[in-house]
């Protein structure tokens, strides 16, 4: 069983506008043991609409299609899903007293344009739209011998969400097979996409009932497991089964199991040691506190630090030598492993940790002149022992400290293990 979405306006083919309505209707549909196989937008064009709708007939069992049921001239999705179904439109009576009566008792007079607002495709169901002008329909239909689920909804997302979880997935529910969609969420850190795929793909490519989708982006890798199966248990089971096998086999690349993000997951084994970090930051400027900080209870273990950016705050706040910093550059493995050491020494921590870089534009005077853009040294110490690491960051300024403070948080992970 899958479905297919059809958001439907000219707008959200510009820079300004964006789908958010197939998200909603995306996780509701998942709810149900049904997958999205398809997302089109096409803009308000007779045509080009009706052309997609007759694409979807063929390929989905479920097509839901978001707005174009205003009054307007190019608002023109009842008229296209009849025509791609060979059918007609009528006007509801009921429908019309509703749209009467609501600009009634607005003390606005209906436009002759608003009364298509009522036109009913031959066999469908209408479902009265409380938040707005613009009733949703739910039809069952048959298209080429394939039974399919055509569902019209307006697309103000107030009315949307509302008119969707209050009467559509109740009729869905009436009307589909039992099943139950089962997802599981691994998140690696670091760690190339082709090293992952080259030594997953041998596991997941043996499920073939579970769908691996594998994400890389933001100093990070996740991978997706997705399993429909008439149960939730059995469903489960199997995304559970082909998630343990490739944990097992990524051993501690594998930060989370079940989709914690790196910063809960440091937060969480500094709160088990019983740890407390603090931070000097110089070029994430407060981006790494910003990360630990969203967490909530962040405070058990995170307890705070400073934005050392000036070279003059790293002396007066982590106490790094003024002839240090003109002697090596304030980006400097020296430089970073004070920041550490004297950040954790001034706020009584467990650990200190320090982040030192260049995330652009290239310094052209004093002593880190010369230095690549991307140049970062990271320091973590315990007291004991306080470990430097040089990276090579590239990319502009904002994935340059992004990285930066994915890096650190790895870099506590790693300690801790």
């Amino acid at each position: 069983m899958i479905a297919e979405i059809i958001a439907v306006g000219s707008e959200m083919l510009t820079p300004f506008r964006q789908d958010t309505n197939s998200l909603h209707i995306t996780s509701g549909l998942n709810e149900l043991g049904v997958a999205v196989a398809f997302k089109t937008i096409i803009g308000d064009n007779r045509e080009h609409l009706t052309d997609a709708i007759r694409i979807a007939l063929r390929r989905a069992d479920i097509i839901i299609l978001s707005g174009g049921l205003g009054p307007t001239e190019d608002d023109l999705t009842r008229e296209c899903v009849a025509e791609a179904l060979g059918t007609g439109l009528t006007r509801d009576e009921s429908a019309m007293e509703l749209l009467k009566k609501r600009f009634a008792e607005r003390g606005i007079a209906m436009s002759p344009n608003n009364a298509k607002q009522a036109d009913l495709l031959h066999g469908a169901t209408l479902l009265q739209n409380r938040s707005g002008s613009a009733p949703a329909q739910y039809l069952q239909t048959d298209s080429g011998g394939y039974a399919r689920t055509i569902i019209l909804l307006p697309g103000p997302p107030r009315e949307l969400k509302a008119l969707f979880n209050e009467q559509c997935v109740p009729l869905l529910v009436k009307n589909l097979p039992p099943n139950a969609m089962a997802k599981r969420l691994l998140r690696m850190a670091l760690i190339p996409e082709s090293q992952v795929d080259a030594r997953t793909a041998p596991i997941y490519q043996q499920y073939s009932d579970v769908e691996t989708t594998i994400l890389a982006g933001s100093g990070e890798i996740q991978l997706h497991f997705t399993c429909v199966k008439p149960t939730l248990e059995d469903a489960q089971a199997r995304v559970d089964e082909v998630a343990e096998r490739i944990e097992r086999e990524m051993g501690d690349d594998v930060f989370s199991a079940h989709g914690e993000s790196l910063e809960e997951i440091v937060l969480l084994m500094l709160g088990m040691r019983d740890l407390k970090l603090s931070v000097a930051e110089s070029c994430t400027g407060g981006l790494l506190s910003q990360r630990l900080s969203a967490i909530p209870n962040a405070s058990r273990s995170f307890h705070g630090g400073a934005i050392v950016y000036a070279s003059e705050q790293k002396e007066n706040l982590c106490g790094v030598p003024w002839d240090l910093i003109q002697q090596k550059g304030a980006v400097s493995e020296e430089v970073a492993r004070v920041l550490a050491e004297g950040i954790r020494e001034r706020t009584g921590c467990s650990l200190g940790l320090s982040i030192t870089g260049i995330a652009g534009p290239a310094v052209t005077e004093g002593p880190d002149a010369g230095k690549a853009v991307g140049l970062v040294y990271i320091g973590l110490a315990d007291g004991t022992d306080t470990q430097v690491k040089e990276f090579h960051i590239s990319g502009d300024r904002d994935r340059v400290r992004l990285w930066a403070s994915q890096h650190a948080l790895e870099m506590v992970r790693r300690m801790l293990l």
